[in-house]
């Protein structure tokens, strides 16, 4: 088989998944269900400020905000604020999800590990997670590292906990059986608990996100100098309340889109869920 028929498959391949990415992130936006809801309401935002029946200060129409947001692609920046705050996101996201999973994992497969672990995390967690604003200020001073710390704080627990308990959880017939087979620990961690425990951990991943992006706003808000916090922070200081309404739309989307990459991930590697 010559290059170009590799090229080619690959090709085919890489339009198949966007295809089948498109069909399940879409999926339910194009339904008669959800448009019946959707329309009313962009027209009630368009028109009930318009009619004077709500303060356009504080609800301004939807084209409004429309026009906000293409001057704000134009002339503010925002792709590129978009790009640094999801530069910060991902690298918080890899960090948290490099040490919250394998942590997660040894939890919930030796009681020993749990006992020295477990009681820590437990006494942590319960902080919330702005409460470590002015302690990471404190460390880091105001710049990327302390938004990092931060988003990778709002996601590490959520991950953590899920992975734990997903692992935890897991079947002992099914190690049971692995066992009889003659699978080692290592095995048993990689074939039977992981892939057991991938339901909740997927799960975590998706919390996480969303507890990364209100950490992201937060920390960006507080100290930065780019940035989707930082536009909002703006905005909420001179009460510009269409920008404000960007700001949360591109949050919303970012996080939305997210989310729904995770989900097609758990789509096509757990296989047995399809259907259910």
């Amino acid at each position: 088989m010559t290059d170009d028929d590799y090229e080619t498959r690959g090709i085919r391949r890489l339009l198949r998944e966007l295809g089948g990415f498109s069909k399940n992130a879409l999926g339910n936006f194009f339904s008669l269900e959800f448009l019946a809801l959707l329309l009313p309401l962009l027209l009630l935002w368009e028109f009930l400020p318009r009619a004077g029946l709500i303060p356009e200060s504080l609800l301004p129409p939807l084209s409004t905000v429309a026009a906000t947001f293409w001057d704000m692609l134009l002339r503010r920046s925002l792709v590129l604020h978009i790009l640094y705050s999801l530069g910060r996101f991902f690298i918080a996201f890899g960090l948290a999800v490099a040490l919250a999973v394998p942590i997660g994992m040894l939890m919930g497969w030796n009681q020993k590990v749990r006992a020295f672990i477990l009681p820590l995390w437990q006494l942590l967690a319960p902080i919330p997670p702005p409460a470590w604003v002015p302690m990471t200020i404190i460390i880091f001073g105001i710049g990327s590292s302390m938004h990092i710390f931060l988003m990778s704080i709002g996601i590490f627990y959520p991950v953590l906990f899920n992975t734990y308990q997903g692992i935890k959880d897991t079947d002992p017939r099914y190690l049971a059986s692995a066992r009889v087979f003659g699978a080692s620990e290592f095995t048993l961690l990689r074939k039977v608990y992981f892939w057991h425990a991938f339901g909740s951990i997927i799960m975590s991943l998706k919390t996480g996100v969303a507890m990364g992006l209100v950490m992201l706003v937060i920390g960006e808000a507080y100290g930065g100098r780019m940035g989707i916090g930082f536009l909002l922070g703006q905005a909420k200081d001179y009460f510009l309340i269409p920008e404000m309404m960007v700001c949360m739309m591109v949050t919303g989307f970012i996080g939305w889109f997210l989310i729904e990459i995770l989900k097609y991930v758990e789509l096509k590697l757990a296989i047995w869920k399809v259907g259910r």
